[in-house]
């Protein structure tokens, strides 16, 4: 079916203000709906295992509710030594967050989903990022943490925002560690027509 006549093709399946930001910079007519997900991680799940599977779910179950739309859904984490750092659920997991990532390099990872009109797989792929923290003070995770921003990201820092000042360099892509690596959702957007 053509849906040429329809500009918003393309519906992102997520909350995520940055993710939709980042979406919005491609020029790509899009549409916001988020997936309500259970993100709950499985016993014995490897990172990347669960880190797919959740923007797998993601996307189909937009896909299910919104037939014949395209669905891009992500799922991003931050994981030191194979531990997955979730979204911190107070000031003192946020603390001992920082405290961890104090001074080392660790990894985010983002799985991205693309489904077709028909809700099959288009692509699906995940990109990997390293961060390597400052070694960071008390008095500086406390300021941080004062800011209030740490508690609704993955790892308890966002890298777009305040959360810059603890980050000593990227190695990777940046708008990945964001949210979504755009070099790679870019090349499949335009793979599927959907960007010029």
């Amino acid at each position: 079916m053509e849906h040429s006549a329809n500009p918003r093709r393309l519906i992102l399946a997520s909350a995520s203000p940055r993710r939709r930001d980042l979406l919005h910079r491609t020029g790509c007519a899009f549409r916001v709906i988020p997936s309500l997900t259970d993100e709950t991680h499985c016993p014995g799940e490897t990172p990347a295992a669960y880190v797919q599977r959740v923007a797998a779910d993601k996307a189909q179950t937009v896909a299910q509710e919104q037939p014949g739309f395209w669905v891009l859904a992500a799922d991003t984490i931050v994981t030191l030594n194979g531990h997955i750092l979730g979204k911190p659920g107070s000031t003192e997991i946020a603390r001992k967050m920082l405290v961890a990532l104090s001074g080392l390099t660790h990894q985010v990872m983002t799985a991205f989903v693309l489904l077709n009109e028909t809700g099959q797989s288009a692509a699906t792929e995940i990109v990997t990022s390293e961060v390597t923290f400052k070694s960071i003070s008390d008095a500086e995770i406390d300021t941080y943490l004062a800011t209030g921003e740490p508690f609704d990201k993955a790892g308890a820092y966002a890298v777009q925002g305040k959360g810059r000042v603890l980050v000593d360099h990227v190695t990777g892509s940046l708008t990945n560690v964001i949210g979504l690596p755009m070099d790679e959702v870019g090349a499949a957007l335009r793979t599927a027509g959907l960007l010029a």
